[in-house]
């Protein structure tokens, strides 16, 4: 197989300045998610917010960008990569003025909305910038600059959004974007290359594909974010995920069919395309929802803070930066396939080393499956990418960069969905189990909830008085939250399994 891109002269100062200033844009609107994310009750409080429509504070982000995220190619197209970055960020800098300065819930959710759709759009540029900037020989490198940034966010959002909150306050969890925010608008476009600009494009979209596009990915948002607390076959979320089949549909009907499509879905005739793109699927439920189970085990089974949770999880970023400089060299050297089947393979083994936690799990249980976790992410991100977008042409890079990231956030939105669905029903049985195994006076389930089993002869042997349920009761809800919580991790492993699965798939021909 030819490659068809042009070769990138080698990449002089100037240009690595240029894109690491791409890269701390990306890295702002990746943590944006998660220090807002720590913080929700303290905004909840100062603007009374009802608990219930609290979360659309996210849900209008993750819509937006998921929306952008496929867009960056034709933005691209029509901006240049220079501007279309600079405009980006430029909003994202307004809009989070906007947030900080929001009075009202419905002022917030619609600065969040522009936030989202910002912050969508700057993430697959970073990755295109790493194919359109930099020759082969420097590629590996820009990959993982990137890759550290893309998953170090989420890493070290919930300390960061705690430590803001708890000694600022939540207005400076958006304030904090505004200086980054301005110097890389003004510095980042003179470092990186000239482009003509194509405002032609615009008058060429097709306005109803882009329409039934955004229908589709935003009714599965939803639909995603309702399904465990309603039900996946409920009449609402049923609805929802009919509609968004059916656009979605529609929209690739008339993408295949149009002159001047708003998004390019040629990229999916490269078989290695598509793998990469499902292997991004994999990693984004990994990725996200271990990033989820984490927070929500550590605050409801061992009451603590966002502190103390940022700390723990910033074991996995570790690991990774100390990894980064190891998975370049083996990245330059080895097959891309192999390199992909080993990081999923031991990144299925850190995930399955978290299904085994008690009601005593805390830092130093996580400590080993998270080391595990971290130096697995670069090789199951690293060489993905190079499958993914290596052998395209450079004209299908920024479309194929958007669709490829675009399939590791739905991987962690519906990772994150089949998770909740989870804790929801799972919690449930386990804690009838428990309570009919106490009943029954098992002095397995006794101590498995942390009860002396010489109470079941005196008080649980019978019908149990009100006061040993009240004692009893959130222990037994606890044991039965963290055995879901196991499930979860089960989940998650067998979907990294997944990913070592489908590598044979991709084509086996090494792109340099």
């Amino acid at each position: 197989m030819t490659t068809l891109r042009t070769e990138p002269p080698l990449a002089d100062t100037r240009t690595w300045f240029g894109f690491v200033l791409m890269c701390l844009g990306m890295f702002m609107a990746i943590l944006d998610i998660q220090v807002v994310a720590t913080s929700l009750p303290t905004i909840q409080n100062a603007l009374a917010i009802s608990p219930e429509t609290m979360s659309w504070v996210q849900t209008s982000y993750l819509i937006a960008e998921i929306i952008a995220i496929p867009l960056t190619g034709w933005l691209t197209h029509v901006l240049s990569m220079r501007w279309l970055f600079a405009s980006a960020l430029a909003l994202f800098t307004l809009a989070s003025i906007g947030c900080a300065a929001s009075g009202t819930f419905a002022a917030l959710v619609s600065f969040r909305v522009l936030q989202g759709f910002a912050g969508g759009t700057l993430i697959p540029a970073v990755f295109a910038a790493v194919f359109l900037l930099f020759p082969p020989r420097n590629q590996g490198i820009a990959t993982t600059i990137a890759g550290i940034v893309a998953v170090l966010a989420p890493t070290v959002g919930p300390v960061v959004g705690g430590w803001i909150t708890q000694t600022w306050s939540w207005h400076w969890l958006f304030l904090i974007n505004v200086v980054p925010g301005l110097i890389a608008c003004v510095v980042t476009p003179p470092l990186l290359p000239r482009q003509q600009l194509n405002f032609g494009g615009v008058a060429e979209i097709d306005w109803r594909s882009l329409l039934l596009m955004a229908m589709s990915l935003a009714t599965l948002e939803i639909g995603l974010k309702q399904s465990p607390h309603d039900g996946w076959v409920s009449v609402t979320c049923t609805g929802l995920f009919t509609i968004s089949a059916l656009c979605g549909g529609l929209f690739v009907r008339r993408t295949l069919r149009a002159a001047h499509p708003v998004v390019q879905l040629g990229p999916f005739r490269n078989r290695s395309f598509a793998i990469g793109c499902a292997l991004s699927f994999c990693l984004g439920v990994g990725l996200y929802g271990s990033v989820y189970l984490i927070p929500v085990f550590l605050a409801y089974v061992r009451g603590h803070d966002a502190l103390q949770i940022g700390s723990t999880m910033l074991v996995t970023g570790a690991a990774q930066l100390a990894m980064s400089p190891i998975a370049v060299a083996l990245e330059r050297r080895l097959n891309a396939r192999w390199l992909t089947a080993a990081g999923f393979a031991v990144f299925g083994i850190g995930l399955a080393l978290s299904m085994f936690q008690t009601r005593d799990t805390d830092f130093n249980q996580m400590f080993w499956p998270q080391i595990v976790r971290g130096i697995a992410i670069m090789f199951c991100l690293l060489p993905p990418t190079r499958l993914a977008l290596g052998s395209l042409p450079e004209a299908q890079v920024p479309a194929a960069s958007g669709l490829f990231n675009l399939m590791r956030n739905l991987g962690g939105a519906i990772g994150i969905a089949l998770i909740d669905t989870i804790l929801y029903s799972r919690a449930h049985i386990y804690a009838s189990a428990l309570h009919m195994r106490l009943l029954s006076g098992d002095p397995t389930a006794a101590m498995a909830i942390g009860l002396d089993p010489t109470l079941l002869t005196s008080g649980l042997s019978g019908p149990p008085t009100p006061a040993m349920e009240a004692l009893v009761r959130p222990m037994i809800e606890k044991t039965a939250f963290v055995w879901s919580v196991n499930d979860a991790w089960a989940m998650l492993a067998a979907t990294a399994l997944l990913a070592v699965l489908l590598v044979p798939f991709a084509w086996g021909r090494r792109e340099r």
